[in-house]
């Protein structure tokens, strides 16, 4: 059984203000035992797609930062990029999107850097050797830090039915191939009108199934072996975005990305979850829904699984607000009322790769 440690919301005066709540919870959950002086700490948070406004605050995240810099640390804020062509699908975007929600050394103490690299393509493959993977696309900051704390904004998810602490580390640290993987069994396909002949494609195909066929590329179905590094590469939409994949499946790869982020470095990571403006759908969404139930607090631990069953139990429990996306406001599952899907499998597929377990002590500070 592990410790999940809770801040509920309430206050009384300045020294329960949600800045001191997260430092109590960082010092509580004993994060600062496992950074070593001149550790990198990589702190793995979402920085908003642009009209999203669900995302943590930066300003709430500086306890953080302060606490890894005291234990000796070196401590900056990281996100891999999307594999969308929203407004954070190369690290210039990405950059100006953090920058414009205040995620700025000003406001947080720490440097913003992104996980994957310019254009998505630094990342490490990662063994794994399980049921879906015999390897993963990790981002080369989520692989070369030597500790990492996840900031995660609990919500719902159109796939996930929540995207939480797992969520955050599995798809959050993927390259963009990695999410490309995760997300489809479907091979890529070119798009004839939208492509402009740069043939990057091309040049980052492992297999060369990319060639040229009437001035455009060409993508070869019999030599294509799924890898995602075409639609990674593709800077102007052409190599669409394959969504279509079994619901199970997609949780069971989330949770091998996970897996391959914190397989060899669990008792160097901790994980904080926000159960705040916990909207129906993720914070890459460029708007945000309203809130399901009234906001909870925040939660720490050193288990990743626990931290999100905890998560998901407290939401559940809480009562339904009116005039949102629930059904009905006494609904006992939230998740699978909003999005109909198996949300449970992450939890139980994590805790069957050994990244922590269901069971859990709940404490309150």
């Amino acid at each position: 059984m592990s410790d999940v440690y809770i801040a509920r919301l309430r206050a009384s005066g300045k020294q329960e203000n949600v800045q001191s709540k997260v430092r109590s919870l960082f010092r509580r959950a004993g994060f600062a035992e496992f950074i070593n002086p001149r550790d990198f700490v990589a702190l793995k948070v979402h920085f908003g797609e642009p009209g999203n406004t669900g995302f943590i605050p930066p300003y709430n995240l500086k306890p953080v930062v302060e606490e890894a810099l005291a234990a000796g640390g070196k401590p900056f804020l990281t996100d891999a990029n999307t594999i969308y062509l929203g407004g954070r699908s190369d690290a210039v975007d990405h950059l100006n999107v953090a920058y414009a929600h205040g995620f700025l050394p000003a406001v947080v103490g720490a440097p913003v850097i992104i996980a994957d690299g310019l254009r998505g393509s630094d990342f490490q493959k990662v063994p794994v050797g399980l049921k879906h993977f015999n390897e993963v696309n990790i981002s080369g900051a989520a692989v070369s830090s030597e500790v990492i704390i996840g900031l995660t904004h609990f919500k719902g998810h159109m796939l996930g039915g929540f995207g939480g602490t797992l969520k955050n580390m599995g798809m959050g640290f993927a390259a963009r191939s990695g999410k490309q993987l995760q997300h489809s069994d479907l091979k890529p396909c070119v798009d004839q009108d939208t492509c402009v002949a740069c043939f990057e494609c091309m040049k980052a195909c492992p297999v060369t199934a990319i060639s040229e066929r009437d001035g455009k590329a060409f993508i070869s179905e019999d030599s294509c072996i799924g890898c995602g590094e075409c639609t990674a590469t593709c800077r102007f939409g052409a190599i669409e975005v394959q969504w279509k994949t079994d619901n199970v499946v997609f949780l069971e790869k989330m949770m091998e990305y996970a897996y391959g982020v914190l397989g060899n470095k669990l008792d160097k990571c901790g994980f904080f979850n926000f159960i705040v403006n916990v909207t129906p759908d993720c914070d890459c969404l460029g708007w945000s829904d309203a809130a399901l139930v009234h906001d909870i607090g925040i939660v720490a631990s050193k288990d990743p699984v626990a931290i999100d069953q905890a998560s998901a139990d407290l939401v559940n429990e809480a009562a339904g607000l009116p005039d949102t996306r629930l059904s009905a406001t006494d609904v006992e599952d939230k998740f699978a009322d909003v999005h109909n899907v198996p949300w449970r499998r992450q939890l139980e597929y994590a805790e069957e790769l050994g990244l922590g377990t269901r069971e859990y002590r709940l404490v309150d500070l």
